[in-house]
């Protein structure tokens, strides 16, 4: 049985970063500054509030009569119950024998093209500690990106205004970027069961290293941008944070409808129509925070019994890194033109440029991943490269389309003179044919 190492992160990463926001807040509070106390304790105890609902949801505890376990989650105390409920299960497995267990097979990842089907004997237990680890690595992911992503941009925007960074302020951040990129790494990993549910999967450290790398020059990108965007156009911040949410949000949405799918009922037996529909704008609300961050690596699909697409989809990944590289750019460029005196010191054009090249960092090791370090590249139709040279070419051929069209209709805006030219030139043969015959007739 696997050692639940993922929970125990997950736990900690929760505890340290949850105990360092109270005692920032209290910080806050102490020396005068109400607002950023305020905004300090909501980000701090609202994705703890969700971390706490969505483990009672995927445990199925309001169905269960366990009083104290709710009790301790309205206490906020979940996370540590059932922290020690799956270590209890892991250190007690082996010594009674399981009377239930049930055989699943899947595939091999094949090697020289050839894969094998694999029986394996899963019993009670190890299914009660499966249940433990997806249930954190989901908790771990709201944790992250409605809590620590947001958390992050308000530190360091505070330390930008204020131009000073503290000791617990940095190691604050700095936890709070641990527990985002945390979060994408298990978004990734999610993506890959989801999507080779049949095959037997092994993530090597190489490739845990390339999601991390990659994870954390995007993120740590991507909230330096905001940041610095927000500290000298305040208002303008606004229609870009919510033009990214609200697209994020409406996409799957947006896709549904015109597919024209009946309304999914299959989410969960005890739901209603209005529960279904309230857990799915949760779930599309999870999805629009972690793209307003980093590249999702799940695509939520409403019409699936899964919601989540199974396809790899290269085009979409493509068309993402390219348009957030153009926001993150334009962002950039209107911090350095309108910069303020507190940027003064501040080498502006090498700040730019290094940013810009941190982005194209993670870039990098994303290809990497993909390229070298996937567990399951070599089920994929078609490498990344293929796919990233394919769009390219249809990107060159819109950009040409355009010049091709215009250049037929100047073809077709010649044409009628060239039928007006030819139609007086057969006139005049005609009537110079005219006169010859009346010449010859005349002499006759």
């Amino acid at each position: 049985m696997k050692f639940p190492g993922s929970v125990l992160i997950s736990l900690s990463l929760f505890l340290a970063e949850t105990t360092a926001a109270l005692c920032l807040s209290a910080a806050y509070y102490a020396a005068g500054d109400p607002m950023w106390h305020r905004m300090t304790l909501f980000f701090a105890l609202l994705p703890s509030v969700l971390v706490q609902l969505s483990l009672v949801f995927i445990h199925r505890d309001v169905t269960r009569d366990r009083p104290l376990v709710l009790l301790l989650h309205l206490l906020q105390l979940g996370p540590l119950v059932r922290c020690v409920e799956a270590f209890y299960i892991y250190f007690h497995a082996g010594r009674i024998e399981d009377p239930y267990v049930s055989i699943t097979k899947k595939w091999q990842v094949p090697k020289d093209g050839y894969s094998e089907e694999i029986e394996k004997e899963v019993g009670q237990a190890e299914r009660k500690l499966c249940t433990h680890r997806s249930a954190f690595s989901r908790a771990s992911v709201i944790q992250a990106f409605l809590g620590s992503a947001p958390q992050l941009t308000l530190q360091l925007y505070i330390c930008v205004m204020r131009q000073e960074i503290t000791a617990a302020r940095s190691i604050f951040m700095l936890l709070s970027l641990l527990s985002i990129v945390y979060g994408a790494l298990r978004c990734n990993i999610l993506a890959i069961k989801i999507k080779y549910d049949d095959y037997d999967v092994h993530v090597k450290p190489a490739a845990y290293l390339c999601i991390f790398l990659w994870r954390s020059f995007e993120i740590a990108t991507r909230v330096t941008v905001l940041v610095l965007f927000s500290s000298v156009l305040r208002i303008w911040i606004f229609p870009v944070v919510m033009a990214n949410f609200f697209g994020y949000y409406f996409f799957p949405w947006i896709l549904f409808w015109q597919s024209k799918s009946p309304f999914p009922e299959n989410i969960e037996k005890e739901f209603s129509r209005v529960g279904t529909t309230i857990a799915l704008c949760l779930l599309t609300f999870l999805y629009a925070g972690i793209n307003m961050f980093c590249w999702s690596a799940v695509q939520v699909e409403i019409n699936d019994p899964d919601l989540i697409s199974k396809s790899q989809n290269w085009y979409q990944m493509t068309t993402f890194y390219t348009l957030r590289f153009i926001e993150n750019s334009f962002l950039l460029l209107m911090w350095y033109l309108y910069k303020t005196d507190i940027y003064l010191y501040v080498c502006t054009p090498l700040l730019f440029l290094r940013l810009l090249l941190g982005y194209c960092m993670a870039i990098f090791f994303m290809l990497v991943f993909y390229q070298f370090c996937h567990p399951c590249k070599k089920l994929f139709s078609s490498s990344i490269t293929e796919a990233l040279l394919s769009c390219f070419k249809f990107l060159f051929f819109l950009r040409k389309s355009p010049k091709s069209a215009v250049q037929r209709d100047k073809a077709v805006v010649k044409s009628p003179e060239n039928t007006d030219e030819a139609q007086s030139s057969s006139k005049t043969i005609d009537s110079q044919k005219g006169d010859l015959h009346q010449s010859a007739s005349s002499n006759a």
